[in-house]
């Protein structure tokens, strides 16, 4: 889909309920091009990606840039190095949480106000916007008014946070940007009211604010968990966990502000054996994960074979066939 002169949209459904309608992977640029975001390590990105620079783009990826760590936009960065040459671009902060994701070599680290200029005078400044998570990053094409935000802003909800006064900064340092005309999330549709939308984040975390330091005035001390409970009453299952650390960010932001008295919790801990036997069900259960992967691909390796050669394991000596 064409976003900008500049910008296209690889949208890729997705069923999982914290990604609202789809994950979507942009490419930057013309002849030598740029992507933010590589999806989840799932095949249906890759052959997504893949199927979609065969039928539409006479390009190669030359850069692959990274909105954050997660596992569902930093899943396909070995592929794209191993499969497509693409340099791998991330922020400084989240190089130690990419363990096992990113490629031994190619790999460069992003500054807070870097421009990338790629092929056709097209440049890409680069924003470090923490808050959703410590190395969040936004891209921003001003001269094209686009905003490549990852989870930073979502595009039909709002989003989890980690660090709330990080992220309310960041808030505000994206309505200042000039020129912004549409924002590019990695999950949900374009916004095209970028500014309507951002001040209506920051509204909603204020009202969200309020609405906590409502329920500890009404019911006295109580459990992040049970103040996620009155504020969120019919909220899908699968969201409560999110929920309930976007609670924890308020309560974390209102402490520092010591504007609440917290009561220190007892954590539960786990005997060392408890903690072996966890670690080795985990590690018995990768190995099974990634037999079973290998096991896949050497079918579908073997399934182009069949199709490619002759049936050689049927016959000792295949029919012949001559006209009369």
């Amino acid at each position: 889909m064409r976003v900008s002169p500049s910008v296209r949209a690889v949208q890729v459904p997705d069923a999982n309920p914290m990604h609202p309608d789809f994950t979507t992977i942009y490419v930057i640029g013309n002849g030598q091009v740029m992507t933010v975001d590589s999806g989840e390590a799932m095949d249906r990105y890759q052959w997504m990606l893949r199927g979609y620079l065969a039928a539409a783009e006479k390009a190669e990826i030359a850069l692959a840039a990274l909105t954050h760590h997660h596992a569902d936009h930093s899943g396909n960065l070995k592929w794209m190095r191993a499969e497509l040459g693409a340099e791998i671009l991330a922020a400084k902060p989240g190089i130690p949480l990419l363990k096992g994701r990113l490629p031994r070599t190619g790999v460069q680290t992003l500054q807070d106000g870097q421009v990338i200029d790629l092929d056709g005078g097209v440049h890409v400044r680069v924003l470090l916007t923490p808050g959703h998570s410590v190395d969040s990053v936004c891209y921003y094409l001003e001269d094209e008014g686009v905003l490549f935000s990852g989870d930073t802003l979502l595009g039909s909800s709002t989003t989890t946070v980690g660090d709330l006064g990080a992220y309310r900064a960041t808030l505000k340092r994206l309505l200042e940007l000039p020129n912004l005309k549409v924002i590019c999330p990695g999950h949900g549709p374009l916004v095209h009211d970028p500014r309507e939308r951002l001040q209506g984040y920051i509204a909603h975390r204020d009202m969200r604010e309020r609405q906590i330091l409502e329920v500890l005035r009404a019911d006295g001390a109580l459990t992040s968990w049970e103040i996620m409970l009155r504020l969120y009453p019919e909220l899908n299952p699968r969201l409560r966990f999110a929920a309930d650390n976007n609670v924890r960010s308020h309560l974390a932001q209102l402490e520092a502000e010591d504007r609440l008295t917290v009561f220190a919790g007892k954590p539960r801990k786990a005997s060392a054996a408890k903690v072996r036997r966890e670690v080795e069900h985990a590690r018995q259960r990768d190995l099974v994960i990634r037999q079973a992967k290998k096991y896949e691909a050497e079918r579908r390796r073997a399934e182009i074979r069949a199709q490619e050669n002759p049936p050689t394991s049927q016959w000792i000596e295949p029919p012949r066939y001559e006209m009369k």
